[in-house]
């Protein structure tokens, strides 16, 4: 299946030694050859970059890394294609608006009879489960709340209750962010760390780096970073409970359910 990486952060930060891990995974160190991307958001506005050969031969995924873009909140996927053929419409992360913002999300897994959601306001550009379950969840939204609602709490579990619902149908692993909060779903596996002073060092699983984030950070910085496994062994990764939805604002885990 495709692998997941997003982070949120209370400072813009970018994301350099965890997309390098995500990149091998990308046709390297695992199988995931059938594209990448990833989404950054600066302030309302959003950057997309998308590529559909491996991302570890992707020059964009070298563009990317050696910008070491800073953002808020990042979002990126590596596609192992099971449902829509390999080419630029079908590659995660897909972005649509609602109420003025630019709404992300990416997916990890199959849903079988994904053609029977029923889509109103939001229409597939290309051929994949995911990207048809994104319409007909923001669809869903915008017709409970054509206005973003005062209160976060109402959406959430509105966004969780959707996510029960796709489950139902197979693996529903997903990541999604409307440039103010990063929602997580996990059906099957996903994991997150946070990153805080004091902060010590880093080993990556697929490239070997070490990092001493002490040198890269500031006390006051509060880092989550969200992957479909973990990305390095010398840390303590939290798992996501299958069936389950998070909540990150700011680098901080707000809500489980």
């Amino acid at each position: 299946m495709c692998e997941l990486l997003g982070m949120s952060a209370n400072v813009p930060t970018d994301l350099c030694f965890s997309l390098r891990g995500l990149v091998r995974r990308g046709g390297e160190t695992g199988p995931h050859r059938d594209g990448w991307g990833i989404g950054l958001y600066a302030g309302r506005g959003c950057r997309l970059f998308h590529d559909p050969r491996p991302s570890v031969v992707s020059e964009v995924a070298k563009l990317i890394q050696g910008q070491a873009i800073k953002s808020h909140i990042i979002i990126s996927h590596i596609r192992k294609a099971t449902h829509g053929r390999v080419c630029l419409e079908n590659t995660h992360p897909f972005a649509r608006e609602l109420w003025g913002s630019t709404w992300l999300f990416a997916h990890n897994g199959g849903l079988k009879g994904s053609k029977a959601l029923a889509l109103e306001q939001y229409r597939p550009i290309g051929t994949t489960d995911s990207e048809r379950a994104f319409c007909w969840m923001l669809g869903r939204i915008r017709a409970r709340y054509p206005e973003r609602p005062r209160r976060a709490e109402p959406l959430w579990r509105l966004i969780a209750s959707l996510g029960r619902e796709l489950e139902a149908l197979g693996t529903c692993n997903f990541l999604m962010s409307d440039s103010r909060c990063l929602y997580a779903y996990c059906s099957s596996t996903l994991h997150w760390i946070t990153r805080r002073a004091p902060f010590g060092e880093a080993h990556s699983i697929d490239t070997g780096e070490i990092v001493d984030f002490c040198r890269e950070t500031t006390a006051q910085d509060v880092v989550t970073v969200i992957a479909s496994k973990p990305l390095t062994d010398n840390e303590r990764w939290h798992p996501i409970p299958r069936a389950s939805f998070q909540v990150f604002v700011e680098g901080i885990p707000l809500l489980g359910q």
